[in-house]
């Protein structure tokens, strides 16, 4: 039985030993088969340097260098398309995803879960505003979108070789893994934690690319934004046509002057700002269509560093196909 902990890395030359060392001086994982897969998201500092040195020292550490930063969903699919485990991990290599963690959700996929999500039980380190903008995010998301995510769950959790599998089969270019690793269902099982503080290094992720993360978010998992545009456009027509009615009666029953400039420049306005954000909603969906139409591959490999066919575990093999997808 094989254990694969896939990690996403990017200019963490500051973690890789350190989540290394935590990983495999781990009491539990120690009894256990386990392959760490760092997939590097074209890096610019040590950090390629400092795996490859691991893998010279460990037949069961493997490096997927990509040829430029694609971004870490892709990363994160990337891992989970090269795994071997029975059982997949994916987790942060700044060790806010606890390594002590994964016998607990070892133990409720002995007793059959084939999901087990880590949920964040206390949030009250992150900022206010994080906070709230994150609370929203999962209520408009699991409003909207037919595949449902837990609130406060990230990448870190445990898979069943066979939801892994059934993702990676999933051909779609634009990535919003949080929605595509909930996608399967298959009930899973929920273990809460307190989320530690980086072991070191600074986060990747800022305010931009978190809004442009919900958004994908959004529009991956639901076309109910297309349909609010409707809703709205019959909504205003329909108070148009009443406050256009009401004018009349005032002119014709009441004899009173009604004020034009300010109103009519009050609607216009309004109305060309509901025009705008139906035509940006529009413009995110087609840009999504252009995107899998093109068809280009979500990731491009470099290299991969691993352990020679003789030193792989048995189970194991290669394919170069997996290279580019």
């Amino acid at each position: 039985m094989l254990i694969s902990l896939v990690v996403p890395v990017f200019n963490e030359q500051e973690t890789i030993e350190t989540f290394y060392h935590a990983a495999r001086n781990d009491c539990f994982l120690k009894t256990k088969n386990v392959e760490i897969i760092f997939v590097n998201d074209g890096s610019a500092d040590k950090t390629a340097q400092l795996i490859e040195e691991l893998v010279a020292q460990d037949t069961n550490v493997r490096l997927i260098n990509f040829s430029r930063n694609f971004g870490k969903e892709p990363a994160l699919f990337c891992g989970l398309v090269h795994s071997r485990g029975d059982i997949v991990i994916p987790m942060d290599v700044d060790l806010q995803d606890p390594i002590e963690l994964i016998e607990t959700m070892y133990h409720k996929w002995e007793a059959g879960a084939k999901m087990v999500l880590a949920k964040r039980g206390d949030r009250s380190r992150d900022h206010w505003l994080k906070r709230v903008t994150a609370n929203y995010f999962y209520k408009v998301h699991n409003a909207l979108s037919h595949s449902k995510i837990e609130e406060n769950v990230g990448d870190f959790r445990l898979m069943d070789r066979c939801i892994v599998d059934i993702i990676t089969s999933l051909q779609e270019k634009n990535l919003f893994m949080k929605g595509l690793l909930s996608w399967p269902g298959f009930d899973p099982v929920i273990v809460e934690y307190k989320r530690p503080e980086r072991s070191a290094g600074t986060t990747k992720f800022n305010t931009f690319k978190l809004l442009n993360l919900a958004i994908e978010g959004i529009t991956n998992f639901s076309t109910s934004p297309l349909k609010l545009a409707s809703y709205v456009g019959f909504g205003i027509s329909f108070l148009s046509f009443l406050y256009g009615i009401s004018i009349i009666i005032q002119k014709l029953l009441f004899s009173l002057d009604v004020p034009g400039y300010a109103s009519l420049i009050t609607v216009m306005v309004f109305l060309g700002g509901v025009q705008l954000i139906t035509i940006g909603i529009l413009g995110e969906y087609v840009g999504r269509i252009y995107t899998e139409v093109k068809a280009r591959p979500q990731y491009v490999i470099e290299s991969i560093h691993e352990a020679t066919q003789e030193e792989i575990l048995p189970n194991s093999s290669s394919d170069d196909s997996k290279s580019v997808r």
